[in-house]
């Protein structure tokens, strides 16, 4: 199985802020990950560029971290379907009240 695993994934080396990382993915998600690295660069890069000189590389790195992780968490409530799916199942118990009093 771990033979399989090795198969679909591959190799890359993915450029990250001022770091060279190797990495084993899913070929198919490689796209993906070249993306993110984009995304975290980027995003170290723009808190760089105003707080270079008063911030360590740590505490920018974080910066960038809390900055990516809010606009996930900001995207995943975006898209709570909980909600809806709550009023569905209202309106189809509904529905099936409605349809067995006219049976």
């Amino acid at each position: 199985m771990a033979e399989t695993d090795n198969k679909e994934k591959i190799h890359i080396r993915l450029h990250v802020y001022d770091t060279e990382m190797p990495v084993m993915v899913p070929k198919e998600e490689e796209p993906l990950y070249r993306d993110a690295a984009v995304l975290i660069t980027n995003t170290v890069n723009a808190y760089a560029s105003v707080f270079k000189g008063h911030k360590s590389d740590k505490e920018l790195l974080y910066m960038a971290l809390i900055d990516i992780a809010l606009r996930y968490e900001k995207e995943a409530a975006r898209n709570d379907t909980v909600p809806y799916s709550d009023v569905l199942k209202k309106l189809t118990s509904e529905i099936e009240e409605v349809i067995e009093s006219q049976v």
